[in-house]
């Protein structure tokens, strides 16, 4: 059983960052494929970021690509989102995933491929 925490979240104005934190449970988190995916009210889960385990490589919904950085610190079994340049439409409850493998799965903006989820942190871009 894996348990995941975010933190982070909050009200902030168009054009602010924020930091989104995730910190897993675990002995062998640097195997985990990770994910950030968010839902606003009215709507389906969405894909934002993912980190893949091998190899490594990490992907982005178009709509935040040059605003929004994902990255894993397996020292402290933690993933980041760093936000910036926040938009209104950017406002979602976040939720973090994690693939724990043995078998990963290839498509890692489907929600179907996570084991596992977070409680969410609400994240409020006012204009």
């Amino acid at each position: 059983q894996v348990q995941l925490v975010e933190s982070g979240g909050g009200l902030v104005q168009t054009g602010d960052s924020l930091r989104l934190s995730c910190t897993a449970s675990g002995r062998t988190f640097s195997t985990y494929t990770m994910g950030w995916f968010r839902r606003a009210p009215g709507k389906d889960q969405d894909f934002v970021a993912a980190i893949v385990f091998s190899p490594g490589n990490t992907y982005y919904e178009d709509s935040v690509k040059g605003r929004f950085t994902m990255s894993r610190d397996d020292a402290k079994n933690t993933v980041y989102l760093q936000m910036d340049n926040l938009k209104p439409e950017d406002a979602a409850v976040y939720y973090c995933a994690a693939d724990v493998g043995p078998y990963y799965s290839s498509s890692y903006w489907n929600t179907d491929g996570y084991d596992y989820w977070g409680q969410g942190t609400q994240v409020t871009v006012s204009s």
